[in-house]
Formats: C-alpha cells, structure tokens, sequence
C-alpha cells in the first residue's frame, strides 16, 4: 500500500511561498490527496482480489464475470430489511417475480466498474482553481519577495531589495484589483466545485448520495434486530445478475448467476467519508467566502493587515492601508505571510513615508 501513497506523496508537500490560504489548499491538497489515492487503491487486486466473482453452475464463471462487470448488477430494495438466512440469503437478493404478489422493484447497480475513473475526475476538478490561480498569479508573489523571506540576508541585498519593492508599490498603487479578483474567483469557484460534486456524486450513485450519510447514523442508532443497512442498499457486497443465452435447439436460456463484490467493502468506506468531507469543505469554503466579503470593508482590511504585521505601529498600517484599495492590500496581505516579519516592518514603514511625501 505505502507505493500508491508514495507515488502522490508529493501533493501534500508544503510550499515555500504561500500564494493561497488553508481553506484553497483543502481543495487541492487535501481533497485531491484522497480522491487520487482512493482511486488508486480501487485498482490494487492485491488488497481486494478480483473486483466481481459470480457464482453460476452452467455458464463459466469468467464469462459470466466478465458480462456481468459490464452489464451490472440488480437487488430488490425492498428486501434489504429482510432477516438474512430466514427471509434472504443475503440483503436485498430474492426473486423479483413472485406468484400472487406484485412485481418487485429491481436496482441496477452500474457505478462500481467506473469508480476508479470518477474518483480521479473528481480529483482533477478539484485541482482546477488552483491551476487557473498559479497561471493567473504568474510568480509575483515570488518575484515581489525575492530574498526577504530570510532574517539573514545581506544589508545591500536587503536594501536594494526594500528600494525596488517599495518603488514597485509607488508606481503601481491602485492597480492590483484585477490581481485579487482573480484570487477572489477561484475561491467562488472552488465552493461551486464541491456544490457540484455532492450533486454528481449523488447522480452516480443514482440518487443515494445526498441522504447516504444522514442514513447511515440513523442506522447505526438503530436496533440491532430491526435496522436496514443503507450501506448494503447503496453497495451491495452480494447482488443478482442475469446472463441469457441461446441453448442447444436455439431456446434462450435465462440464467442467474449470484456475485460477490469485495470493492464494496471499500467503496461505502470512500463515500461515507465524502459525504461528510464534502459537506465540511462546502461549509468552511462559504464562511471562508463571507470573509472575504468581509474584506471589501476598509476598517476590516486594517484590522486584518495590523494582526499580520505586528512588528509594525498601527500608526504605519494605518497610513498605509488609507491609499490602499483592495488589491493593494490582498498583495500587502499576500507579502506578510512570506516575508520576515521584521523586514516586512521596515519595508511598510518606508512605504508610508513614501506614500506620506506623494
């Protein structure tokens, strides 16, 4: 198992400049971190054996593995509370035709044969703000910070470098809304992402998805004696599957085979968690966008900038922050999270005289 880790361990390493905040890393550090490794694991024979192994006497059994991988697999919902070696042999397997009685509903289980591939997908989505934010940012925050991320850098080095970045500040006061706008995108889309997740989730687990988690701690308050596991409605670990074929005179033949699915067992692990992990992120991810409401409120901004930078006097921050609009200020945001603190102090103060004498 530690070579499925090893191959993506490098999503979760830390990066030496911070052009994001922990909220946007949860989406494409540790969202995709799981969704890829769950992925991967999905497809390791060696930790669940073969995905499907049907049991019928009169066709062969990797014919009939093979067909009913591909074509699905089928319970009777309404036979899952059925008390298992009286009334079922297994949750939700019985006949569906029974004489007298109505027929019984029949579902379809065809998500399990493209799990590996949605996981994956669903991983990439979750990495797209991330891709468009590091395009759109194009290395400032880099190029802005070179050399003063470090206490022990050279007196000229670091002069020169405070020279350059305050000159930078000067000249391009005012025009970095655009720049925080983009950041501010990626945000709202990074909440659209997950929103739609929990839907297209939902819709490839037909429809199961949005109640699953909600279900699954009623049933663990249940009676023992009286719960139906909606763990073995949503993943069945045994399901029916129908093969038909011509017989010797040109008769079809219907033949029922029984399957075992072992991914299942891992399957209803993967989407348990989803479903709460989605619905952490998307509520963590709206309050993170509130803030940043927040942040379009001049007296907010100050407030946020002062607790960044505490070396420096409210006076300096102040001073600043009044020529500041939003863009500026999400750069000076950007800069005090990189930057040595005491470098960062001497560089806000030499902007606000500068600004001052302008």
């Amino acid at each position: 198992m530690r070579d499925v880790f090893d191959s993506i361990r490098g999503l979760l390493k830390v990066d030496s400049l911070s052009v994001d905040n922990k909220i946007f890393q949860m989406h494409y550090k540790v969202t995709m971190f799981f969704l890829l490794a769950c992925s991967l694991l999905v497809t390791q024979r060696q930790y669940f054996g073969d995905p499907i192994d049907c049991i019928v006497e009169t066709v062969d059994q990797e014919v009939m593995d093979t067909y009913c991988w591909i074509h699905a697999t089928f319970t009777i919902p309404e036979m899952n509370g059925a008390a298992v070696g009286h009334e079922v042999a297994h949750p939700g397997i019985a006949n569906p035709n029974v004489p007298g009685e109505e027929k019984r509903e029949i579902k379809h289980h065809k998500y399990y044969q493209w799990v590996t591939l949605v996981l994956a997908i669903q991983a990439l989505f979750f990495y797209v703000p991330r891709y468009l934010w590091k395009m759109w940012e194009g290395g400032k925050i880099k190029m802005l910070v070179m050399q003063l991320d470090s206490p022990i850098v050279d007196d000229d080095v670091k002069k020169e470098r405070k020279d350059m970045l305050v000159s930078y500040f000067r000249m391009n006061m005012n025009n970095h809304n655009f720049y925080a706008f983009k950041y501010f995108s990626c945000e709202v889309l990074n909440f659209i992402n997950v929103i739609a997740q929990i839907y297209v989730t939902d819709a490839f687990l037909g429809h199961s998805f949005s109640r699953y988690g909600r279900e699954v701690i009623e049933f663990s308050q249940q009676e023992i004696t009286s719960r139906d596991d909606p763990m073995d409605r949503v993943f069945p670990k045994v399901a029916k599957c129908t093969f038909h074929m011509s017989g010797a005179s040109g008769s079809l033949e219907k033949h029922d085979g029984l399957c075992v699915l072992p991914l299942n067992i891992f399957n209803e692990k993967i989407y348990i968690f989803l479903w709460f992990w989605f619905i952490i992120v998307a509520v963590i991810t709206a309050v993170g966008l509130l803030y940043r409401i927040a942040t379009f409120l001049p007296g907010f901004r100050q407030i946020l900038l002062k607790t960044k930078s505490r070396l420096a006097s409210s006076g300096t921050v102040e001073a600043v922050t009044r020529r500041c609009e939003i863009g500026d200020w999400f750069l000076l945001y950007q800069l005090a999270k990189n930057m040595d603190p005491l470098i960062y102090k001497e560089f806000l103060s030499e902007l606000a005289y500068k600004l001052d004498e302008s």
